[in-house]
């Protein structure tokens, strides 16, 4: 009897052993892998309030939001617009993408004198839109791009320029090209992002980066964590200023 009791004991003293190291095993591999995936994104979360300038006018502001979910990220922005004599827009948008920045699926809602809203979901450079007018039936279209790796940048979401900022490869810099699609228009294409250097306002330091399509010019000033803090377009006498 006591030898087997002694048996049972070492039985048991050795599954607690096994079961311990499995625990540590798989702790170990949970981190490796937080690790692994913390560190292959090119997002961190972010949170904020742009005030939206015509011409020195405050005319509207947007509240938008970055932030980790499972393995996606999500981007929600709201803005408010009240331009003189022009019924107010409200304009929403949600973005899901890739840990490297490639879109997974968006949508939209435009509310003014009439309610428009579209679907858009991505697949190896294909993006497959549904788009629904107030008034009339939905309508579907496919647009092809050459990459997966494409910016989402919709008309007033300007939180979005903050994602191409992150998209942009800093290690290298230089001028980057990368296809765009502009949802509210169904408008593809491409832009021109280069990195720009120190750049300064109010007597703040800031990163410049400069955004160019073949007929517009966005300036971005981002802070040290590729945050954005103020967004230009001199063509048309708007800024966009962080809160």
């Amino acid at each position: 009897m006591s030898r087997l009791r002694e048996s049972r004991k070492a039985m048991w003293l050795s599954a607690t052993v096994v079961v311990f190291l499995c625990a540590i095993f798989a702790m170990a591999t949970t981190k490796i892998t937080s690790t692994a995936n913390a560190a292959s994104t090119v997002f961190t979360p972010d949170k904020g309030k742009l005030i939206i300038q015509l011409d020195g006018q405050t005319v509207g502001n947007e509240q938008f939001e970055l932030s980790q979910a499972g393995g996606e990220w999500v981007a929600k922005g709201i803005t408010e617009i009240t331009l003189p004599g022009a019924t107010a827009t409200r304009v929403s948008g949600t973005l899901k993408l890739q840990p490297d920045g490639a879109p997974i699926s968006y949508e939209w809602t435009s509310r003014a004198d009439k309610t428009n809203g579209a679907h858009i979901t991505f697949s190896n450079g294909v993006a497959k839109i549904t788009l629904e007018m107030q008034g009339a039936r939905p309508y579907e279209q496919d647009l092809t791009f050459n990459a997966p790796l494409i910016a989402v940048l919709d008309n007033n979401l300007y939180h979005q320029y903050e994602l191409l900022a992150r998209m942009y490869d800093w290690s290298k810099r230089g001028t980057q090209t990368f296809p765009v699609l502009i949802p509210q228009d169904l408008t593809p294409g491409s832009i021109s992002v280069e990195a720009t250097g120190a750049a300064s306002h109010e007597g703040k330091s800031y990163e410049g980066l400069r955004v160019t399509t073949s007929d517009l010019e966005v300036l971005l000033m981002l802070d040290a964590n590729r945050r954005l803090m103020r967004l230009e377009v001199p063509s048309a006498k708007v800024s966009v200023v962080r809160e």
